[in-house]
């Protein structure tokens, strides 16, 4: 019970009668609450969107408390405005005429908490019990009726009321769903969790009311007791899993202090160790590990599902691979060993095998500090490896890294074109495949300065493949090269084009590109400085660091002032990286913050710097502050996600 009786009504909004309006309230209370709380007002232009209809024609899509309610005719109209303008008096008089011509709830329900609001509580009694005549059983006008003792200061008796409604609930959905909603819209939240435990004794067959329950004890901040209710489903129908999972998933996402997440983390946990022969816990376990991207939780619980569903390996498959695209290449190295350590008959053995070495080749070509021994190490097992699938279409991928590690970091193009060649003769090899080949084969010539045969085999891959994402990334790299060699128009033509790619990623790519053109270049003025960049850049796709950077270096002694300089410092910050001379790339990084607070890669800058000082300066102070910048400065970034959970990360929450 409330304290207060002099207070307007807790304004919370009540419960809709189905788990689909359940459902829509949900999310959208957090926004309405705020609203509703300036009191009585807000909370009854509201309610006639939120009660149950009677008396429609069949067919009619009712909203709540639109139960007998008749087009608003001037005397509606008229009382709803004094209504909102908070004139209850004025309402309350032309309510009062016309209650008696159409006596619905519609009406009632204004009427009384008019009433109610001016404190002509007999008036208000008498009200209730003409409207109760309508609906004699109904427990939802005891409920007004305990409301008005309320707003008396009688609160033993409005207690009374609400005991007895509650006592005599009887085994009926709509009922139920009626007096939880009348004591939503009294803010007795108690008596509404007391409502639905008490419906769901007398029908224990409606499963749905435990969704209520659950949206009731998250109103009250009971956010365990909302878990509990939420995992009780798993127990009565499995079906419940998915809508169970993004309830949850909606739920945890709005967490900004990580309470939620580490209630729902440790009521877990305290479920499996009760009851471990429930493996539906431990897989919403795995589930959740995995939407927090805790990879090593994950594959914990992966292995565990594994041996005791005697599953074949593909959840701890599917997990390896996940991994790796977030660049967690410990739990992705684990967890091919863990399929390859089930033997040769393992349907997922082999891949396993080539999925390893593609997960060393990505790890050891993105570190800058690879040395040359691991990377000749890496050639070794790859080309061994391949040596048990020649002519097998399955090991293509293989065959491309060894290809690229050969021509792009061992300096053996001859090897590389020579395997490739090779590979283009295998028996079964699909078109696209062959597109993949022709592809590698492309960058390698473009990198030792064949572009006659690059541009050649990138138009061929885009003449076979025009609507494909295949043939899309070819007539990109194609038009890369012609911005290489200094052909801005057509690059800028070709790049437009590209913008309205399906692939996301090569739309973005060609919006990037076609718009460093378009700030730095004019047919009408000098284009030196943008022809030097492109070199630049090109020397950097052939992995020559040292001439980029050199070459990046004579467009400041050229140009004093340029737009160009803001994506020289940026570029020279980014090859810095590839260097290993993190703080050379930290101060570049810094210069592109400083002089061009305002700009489309600034945040990308910042965020640069964050991950630069958190991983390679060892610096957990300074990483923090960047964070911190960037959350504060850039809240519309796309890095904000994954800024919020390395600063969580720092300082020392626990993002299980």
């Amino acid at each position: 019970m409330k304290s207060d009786p002099g207070s307007y009504i807790e304004t919370r909004l009540p419960l809709a009668s189905s788990h689909h309006r359940w459902g829509l309230l949900r999310y959208t209370q957090c926004g309405l609450c705020e609203m509703l709380r300036s009191g009585l007002f807000s909370l009854l232009i509201i309610l006639p969107l939120l009660s149950n209809a009677q008396d429609h024609p069949a067919g009619t899509t009712v909203l709540p408390f639109q139960q007998d309610a008749v087009t608003a005719n001037n005397e509606d109209q008229i009382a709803m405005q004094y209504f909102q303008a908070r004139n209850f008096e004025q309402a309350a008089e032309i309510y009062a005429l016309i209650y008696p011509k159409r006596p619905t709830y519609y009406t009632y329900t204004y009427y009384f908490f008019c009433l109610v609001e001016l404190r002509e509580y007999d008036e208000a009694r008498k009200l209730i019990k003409t409207q109760q005549k309508t609906e004699p059983d109904a427990l939802k006008y005891q409920v007004d009726l305990g409301y008005v003792y309320f707003r008396e200061g009688n609160t033993a008796k409005a207690k009374k009321l609400y005991d007895d409604a509650l006592k005599r609930l009887p085994a009926d959905a709509r009922q139920l769903n009626e007096l939880a909603n009348a004591f939503y819209s009294k803010g007795e939240l108690d008596y509404v969790i007391s409502t639905y435990k008490r419906g769901r004794e007398l029908m224990p067959e409606i499963h749905t009311i435990t969704f209520e329950l659950a949206s009731a004890y998250e109103r009250t901040g009971n956010f365990k007791g909302a878990i509990e209710e939420y995992l009780s489903l798993l127990t009565v129908d499995r079906n419940y899993e998915p809508t169970v999972r993004n309830i949850l998933q909606t739920l945890l996402a709005q967490d900004d202090d990580n309470s939620k997440n580490e209630i729902f983390r440790k009521t877990l946990l305290e479920y499996i160790q009760k009851a471990p022969d429930r493996v539906y816990y431990s897989e919403m376990l795995w589930w959740y590990s995995v939407q927090q991207k805790d990879f090593e939780l994950a594959l914990i619980q992966a292995k565990a599902l594994d041996r005791r569903l005697k599953e074949d390996g593909n959840r701890i498959m599917d997990l390896a691979n996940l991994a790796v695209s977030n660049g967690n290449f410990d739990v992705a190295d684990e967890a091919y060993n863990y399929i390859i350590a089930k033997g040769a008959s393992n349907a997922y053995y082999e891949a396993a095998r080539r999925d390893k070495l593609h997960t060393g080749y990505i790890r050891l070509t993105g570190d800058p500090g690879a040395m040359t021994a691991n990377l000749g190490d890496l050639q070794k097992s790859m080309i061994a490896e391949l040596g048990r699938w020649e002519n097998d279409p399955g090991a293509v991928r293989l065959a491309l890294d060894l290809a690229h590690l050969d021509a792009f970091y061992l300096n053996s193009p001859e090897a590389a074109l020579d395997l490739l060649d090779r590979v283009t003769g295998w028996r079964g090899l699909a078109e696209k495949e062959r597109a993949d080949v022709k592809m590698e084969l492309a960058d390698i010539h473009l990198y030792y300065g064949d572009l006659w045969t690059a541009t050649v085999l990138y138009q061929q891959i885009y003449r076979d493949f025009k609507n494909d994402a295949t043939g899309q990334e070819a007539k990109f790299r194609n038009a890369r090269l012609s911005y290489y060699m200094g052909e801005f128009p057509w690059a800028k033509a070709q790049l437009d084009i590209l913008k309205a790619a399906t692939a996301k990623f090569i739309s973005n790519d060609a919006l990037e590109l076609s718009m460093l053109i378009s700030n730095n270049y004019d047919p009408d003025s000098n284009t030196v400085a943008l022809g030097i960049y492109s070199r630049a850049e090109l020397a950097d796709f052939r992995n020559n660091e040292r001439l980029a950077l050199q070459t990046l270096d004579s467009i400041p002694m050229l140009f004093k002032e340029h737009p160009i300089l803001e994506n020289v410092n940026y570029r020279k910050g980014e090859i810095y990286v590839k260097l290993g001379k993190y703080a050379l790339a930290d101060s570049m990084f810094a210069i592109v913050i400083r002089n061009h607070p305002v700009d489309i890669i600034t945040d990308e800058a910042l965020m640069n710097r964050a991950v630069i000082h958190e991983t390679w300066l060892a610096d957990k102070q300074g990483a923090m502050a960047l964070y911190q910048e960037l959350l504060n400065t850039y809240p519309g970034s796309l890095f904000v996600p994954e800024a919020r959970k390395r600063y969580r990360t720092l300082r020392g929450d626990t993002i299980h």
